[in-house]
């Protein structure tokens, strides 16, 4: 069997870069380009390093930023920012790599959804309507590109102690931990197991996975 190929957007954040190990060790050949080498939020140069790197057999739209405020006071900026690179992002991203997988009738795009997106606080409409947005774009392309043998799925990761999250106060930290049934937050590498099993479930596509131990109604 030749080498499996994997890009993994927003490479430079703790996420990314634990999903990257995960793969390595599994034997993957692994992309994980920083902002500066794959800005997601840029077209043409998306269709450009996509070309450049060739056969793709998975790809995790995981570049993503938060910037949080009440809504009256978010800017337009700032509004355009969280859903050009949250979801606009995944948008290009999951084009450019498709063109090569329909035409191999064989790929796997994931998409790094959030909690957010079903139960949002208050201060994250942009991040929440984003990562909601992302959900909705999961659903179709499965339901687009299934007949061509491609899958999309979407993860719900849950609360990760990573940079995205560092600048989150000890009160809120913990008082998110004590919405989680179980009381405990994953780590990142959790979530890279999780897409290398998912990955091998051949049969599995068009659905959003929560990993953390929230309750919320179906």
């Amino acid at each position: 069997m030749s080498q499996r190929t994997a890009v993994i957007t927003g490479g430079a954040g703790g996420l990314a870069q634990a999903i990257r190990r995960v793969l390595l060790d599994r034997g993957w050949k692994v992309h994980a380009p920083p902002r500066e080498e794959l800005d997601v939020r840029v077209p043409e140069r998306i269709d450009a390093w996509f070309a450049a790197v060739g056969v793709v057999d998975l790809l995790v739209n995981n570049a993503g930023v938060t910037r949080d405020a009440p809504f009256l006071r978010l800017d337009e900026a700032d509004w355009d920012e969280v859903i050009d690179t949250n979801l606009k992002g995944a948008f290009w991203c999951s084009r450019a790599a498709a063109l090569g997988m329909i035409e191999r009738r064989s790929g796997h795009i994931v998409q790094i959804g959030s909690f957010s997106a079903l139960r949002p606080p208050a201060g994250q409409a942009a991040y929440a309507s984003a990562k909601a947005g992302l959900i909705g774009l999961t659903q179709a392309l499965a339901q687009e590109w299934g007949g061509g043998n491609l899958r999309v799925n979407c993860i719900l990761p849950g609360f990760l102690e990573t940079r995205m999250t560092s600048a989150l106060s000890t009160a809120v930290v913990s008082a998110t931990r004590n919405a989680h049934g179980l009381k405990r937050f994953n780590e990142p590498s959790d979530v890279g197991r999780f897409i290398v099993e998912l990955h091998e479930q051949g049969n599995v596509s068009g659905q959003v996975f929560q990993l953390d131990s929230r309750m919320r109604r179906w």
